[in-house]
């Protein structure tokens, strides 16, 4: 059972009594998540090792946090590499690929992504002297398909780079069947799982990514970034370190001491998450993989009802276009408001206490090929603790937005 109530209980900022759509861009967080990050910083802690009590705590929190982070992920705990955010694992992990490149080499990156899934691909082909490609999306439809990641293959394809979800539209192309696109001519797939992680429940493995980064902010934990990949793969890459920090992976690619608070709040959140729906009355015990699933199969439910209302709420507002038009997409909606500029309805809104933020927020690639150029936006975002509620209250504030009415009465 999905008890939004009870789920939203457990969230102190919803308290102030706001209605949140900003999850796309940060989740709001939980108190066990807090509490974790609080309870590793109060107890001893140091550096890793076997001796004492903190280098043990150290140790601990990091094991547990790599193998929840697998289990979240269906990976090898043995690929999981912590970084400060998929931005910097993105642009680590391309210098480092570049490095086996040569003139003529190709790198595949979509008008469809976040920027910290193009920019570093295109800047770290530059310095290798490799052609980047560019594949397209249909912006009617929103839909990035496979064929669209054809048509810039080639044999000199080196490396695939895709969302897994846009962040600004929500699509959700068909990774498994890119996957065997850019496999057949010997390339490597690097997917972003940031928007993704947070709605759908990812199994590396099953959609054949080499590499796949996400950020456990944007599920409902602490800054910080993640990055899952084959140990046999990530044995045979060798990223620029420092001479005496550990060669083993996947520490090889952790630069500097990890945040020991911060990766005890992600294993936090990733055990949140594993029990949205509650304990369950099953016999015996199922483990931690098990019950994510049946929480992310009852958290999709959720969203995409909660999505569906909106969607026809919206539909009723003259004036409103939607760009979130994918077949298969995350509860995020993107639209414009005939006559009005969407930052305007977002301070509008924020004055409600409805946080629905305007902008292209890092895709300024896929906003100008919608037509909206680098203004974009106004981006309505689901997550776990979203309810009917919410969903009201922002539709009532656009209706008044739209009919000129104040934000705040009296």
């Amino acid at each position: 059972m999905y008890d939004i109530d009870a789920i939203r209980s457990r969230f102190p900022a919803l308290k102030a009594g706001g209605a949140h759509f900003d999850g796309p861009g940060g989740t709001q967080t939980p108190q066990q998540v807090i509490d974790a990050i609080g309870d590793a910083l109060a107890g001893p802690l140091s550096n890793r090792g076997p001796a004492t009590p903190g280098e043990r705590n150290a140790e601990r929190i990091v094991t547990g946090a790599r193998q929840a982070l697998a289990d979240l992920l269906g990976a090898d705990p043995a690929g999981i590499v912590f970084g400060r955010s998929a931005t910097q694992l993105t642009y680590d992990m391309s210098r480092t690929l570049a490095k086996t490149w040569a003139p003529g080499d190709e790198v595949v990156v979509t008008r469809l992504d976040h920027d910290s899934n193009v920019r570093p691909w295109v800047q770290a082909a530059a310095t290798a002297g490799a052609t980047v490609r560019v594949a397209d999306f249909d912006p009617a439809t929103g839909e990035l398909t496979p064929d669209h990641i054809r048509d810039v293959l080639s044999a000199r394809t080196r490396v695939v780079a895709v969302t897994a979800a846009s962040n600004l539209i929500g699509t959700r192309p068909d990774i498994p069947a890119i996957a065997r696109l850019a496999h057949a001519t010997g390339a490597l797939l690097y997917v972003d799982g940031v928007h993704s992680t947070a709605h759908a429940l990812a199994d590396v493995e099953a959609l054949g990514a080499d590499f796949y980064v996400c950020s456990p902010y944007k599920f409902l934990g602490p800054h910080l970034g993640v990055l899952a990949a084959r140990p046999a793969l990530l044995e045979g890459l060798r990223p620029d370190k420092l001479a005496p920090s550990a060669d083993t992976v996947p520490e090889r690619f952790e630069l500097g001491t990890l945040p020991y608070e911060f990766l005890a709040g992600t294993r936090a959140a990733v055990d949140f998450l594993a029990e949205l729906t509650g304990p369950g009355t099953r016999s015996g015990t199922p483990t931690r993989r098990e019950r994510l699933v049946r929480s992310f199969t009852a958290l999709e439910k959720h969203e995409d009802a909660l999505r569906v209302r909106l969607e026809k709420a919206l539909a009723d507002l003259e004036g409103v276009t939607l760009y979130s038009r994918a077949a298969h997409r995350t509860p995020t909606l993107l639209l414009t408001l005939e006559g009005h500029d969407t930052a305007d309805a977002y301070r509008y809104l924020a004055a409600r206490g409805v946080v629905a933020p305007s902008g292209s927020f890092y895709a300024p690639e896929a906003s100008r090929r919608l037509g909206l150029g680098d203004a974009g936006g106004l981006r309505a975002g689901l997550a776990p603790y979203s309810d009917s509620r919410d969903v009201d209250r922002l539709v009532e504030g656009l209706r008044d937005f739209l009919r000129g009415k104040p934000a705040v009465s009296g």
